[in-house]
């Protein structure tokens, strides 16, 4: 059997959907199901258990020798979530023991980081496991920080303790978007959010920059299209010998300005630019982008989907169509 905690998410999901397809393993859905729409990210799948976080000690307890592997994508994941507490709760205590169980069930464990760990990208944006180079990022917001803190627990346990799943994977997502995000309500990646905007209006708002170096609109992140996400992590599940933490990105950066022309397209789009909230502003990141020569050098040698066509599967696949669920 497969576990996939945050499998009703949105990379949970999209992951769930090619298991299914790809596998015959039997597949165990661990979340909440704590929105009105979240469970139509599974409504079309053929899953054996959807059982709570709360629940999956006990569950796996019973259930350990039936278990292959471990996909850990649950997580509180908003930027802008304060409750610390909780945070640290979700994101790295329920980890941790995650960690033990599959190290001392000989489970494979193959869980989700963050780009958020590099904070604003000024110590670069190298998935090396050091600690000292660990130790250097400053991320911008207690969730970037919780993914952080759990990935400073693997480098301890894989280096000086030599306490490991027999394979364990860290994946640093970059900017993510595509199908079944629509729970995530404002925290939805921008695709979406200037979708409707250029739909419903006709223009797109974007922030205006505090950085001289970047234009307004010219604001870069490294976007990924969700199936590339799912593509590394079959991978991963398919080569039992690949171990680490790894960027995932395209390892291009674009500017939002580029995401609108890809939305766009022949359409003439007004762009109104604005201030920034004051606690967006304080947590901006004006640059990422992935590097991934960590995964290339792992074996990984499937190209990623450029921003057009990702944009455009999106948008003909799924936002413009009366099911835009996967």
């Amino acid at each position: 059997m497969i576990v996939v905690t945050g499998g009703a998410g949105f990379i949970g999901s999209n992951l769930v959907a090619a298991l299914e397809e790809q596998t015959s393993e039997k597949i165990i859905v661990c979340d909440y199901i704590d929105s009105s729409d979240k469970w139509q990210n599974i409504n079309k799948r053929n899953i054996k258990d959807v059982i709570s976080p709360e629940a999956l000690p006990k569950w796996l307890s019973n259930n350990i020798s039936r278990v292959e592997i471990i996909f850990h994508l649950g997580a509180i994941s908003s930027t802008t979530e304060r409750n610390t507490e909780q945070i640290v709760s979700n994101n790295y205590c329920l980890s941790q023991n995650l960690w033990k169980i599959c190290t001392n069930h000989n489970l494979r464990l193959i869980y989700a980081s963050s780009a958020a760990v590099y904070g604003d990208g000024d110590s670069g944006f190298e998935d090396t496991v050091s600690l000292e180079y660990m130790e250097k990022l400053c991320p911008l917001n207690p969730y970037g920080w919780s993914k952080l803190l759990f990935d400073q627990k693997v480098a301890y346990y894989t280096g000086i303790k030599s306490f490991t799943p027999i394979q364990w994977v860290g994946l640093r997502f970059f900017n993510v978007y595509g199908p079944n995000e629509f729970h995530k309500e404002n925290q939805q990646s921008v695709i979406p959010q200037f979708w409707n905007q250029i739909k419903e209006t006709g223009h797109v708002r974007l922030f205006k920059s505090y950085d001289p170096k970047y234009p307004d609109g010219g604001q870069m992140r490294d976007f990924i299209y969700v199936d590339d996400c799912v593509d590394v992590m079959v991978w991963l599940y398919e080569n039992i010998s690949t171990s680490g933490i790894y960027n995932v990105g395209t390892g291009q950066a674009r500017t939002f300005e580029d995401v609108v022309k890809a939305i766009s397209g022949e359409q003439t789009v007004n762009i109104e630019y604005f201030h920034m909230p004051p606690n967006i502003k304080k947590h901006y990141q004006y640059f990422t982008q992935a590097d991934i020569k960590n995964l290339r050098a792992a074996g990984y040698t499937k190209n990623f989907t450029s921003l057009e066509d990702g944009v455009n599967a999106y948008i003909e696949k799924f936002l413009a169509t009366n099911d835009p669920y996967r």
